[in-house]
């Protein structure tokens, strides 16, 4: 039999390669979607314009301001 390379081992007369480690758990693509999806919903149930200082507009109009029909 062959001597196995570096980096490899035999499995059932197979050759594979050595499994590497994880330093950090990546995030699935399923989990960014999902993570996504959530902040979507939370604009569309709480709205993100709330966050923002409503500005009123004035009901008595100025001195200067031209009288509408005339």
């Amino acid at each position: 039999m062959a001597k196995v390379p570096d980096g490899f081992h035999t499995v059932r007369a197979h050759i594979r390669r050595n499994p590497r480690p994880r330093s950090a758990k990546r995030m699935s693509g399923w989990t960014i979607a999902g993570l996504l999806a959530g902040v979507w919903l939370w604009g569309q149930l709480f709205g993100f314009q709330e966050a923002a200082p409503a500005t009123s507009q004035d009901p008595n109009p100025a001195v200067s301001a031209p009288a509408e029909g005339r």
